[in-house]
């Protein structure tokens, strides 16, 4: 069985800050981690291979540096990993990435069986890619995987929904967006981390890749983003005094006054 994820190298959002001047992120000296809902996809992926063999590999979307991202994913168990990165590429939407991702995934010679994404990134969270690729590249997907597991034809996938789960039967080649709550991340060992960090990634760029001009980076997104902002803080507290019961039904008179209740 040949799996793909697709991960993509995010801020650290604990510590990210707002430029207010040109209000956008501030990213300079920020610390830049694998997507965290990405590990959980890359978790389920590694899963399905221990328990019925076939390959893991990573595709990552970005800068240079985004290969410490994939090298992370080598020393996690992931077999194989592939770096997209060209200056072309910069300033792409959801759109356009997932059309790049695509072509990339198409360039893989293995014929893929299962395409895994987190169910979104924290620094857009927007849960479009996953989507969008399952679109250009022509496989049905099932969003909020769980729970994954391998039938004659395809996988049995829970999809968690506001009201409980949904089972679903799905053929291959099939795409997931994966929850944090599918599973438990495992710990890189000694001998992985060694070998990732000698691993040779290739990287595909523009020529690599061959798209079309007008459908990648900032001039084939059709969405741009004006600016980034953070909402005011709007601090309005009251403190009540007095006896417990009559704290409560002052503040139930309070929220109900505010239409909360």
């Amino acid at each position: 069985m040949n799996i793909v994820v697709c991960i993509k190298q995010v801020p650290d959002s604990d510590k990210v800050t707002i430029d207010r001047e040109t209000n956008r992120l501030n990213r300079a000296g920020v610390p830049s981690i694998i997507n965290p809902f990405d590990e959980n996809a890359l978790e389920m992926a590694l899963q399905l291979k221990d328990k019925h063999g076939g390959k893991v590999t990573v595709v990552s979307m970005g800068p240079p540096q985004a290969e410490e991202a994939l090298r992370t994913a080598l020393s996690l168990g992931a077999d194989e990993a592939i770096l997209v990165s060209d200056r072309k590429f910069g300033g792409a939407d959801t759109w356009a990435t997932s059309y790049t991702l695509t072509l990339a995934l198409k360039k893989i010679k293995e014929p893929i069986d299962l395409i895994l994404f987190g169910k979104q990134a924290i620094d857009g969270d927007t849960a479009q890619v996953g989507p969008g690729v399952a679109h250009f590249y022509g496989v049905p997907m099932i969003t909020y995987a769980k729970e994954c597991e391998v039938t004659e034809n395809g996988f049995r996938v829970k999809q968690v929904t506001d009201r409980g789960y949904n089972l679903w039967e799905i053929e291959k080649p099939a795409a997931l967006t994966v929850v944090k709550e599918a599973n438990e991340l495992r710990m890189p060992n000694l001998r992985k981390k060694l070998a990732a960090k000698k691993a040779e990634i290739p990287c595909w760029g523009f020529d690599d890749l061959n798209p079309d001009e007008e459908k990648i980076g900032l001039s084939g997104s059709p969405t741009k983003v004006n600016k980034v902002f953070a909402p005011p803080i709007k601090l309005n507290k009251e403190i009540l005094s007095g006896e417990p019961a009559d704290m409560v039904k002052e503040l139930i008179f309070k929220l109900r006054e505010k239409k909360v209740l």
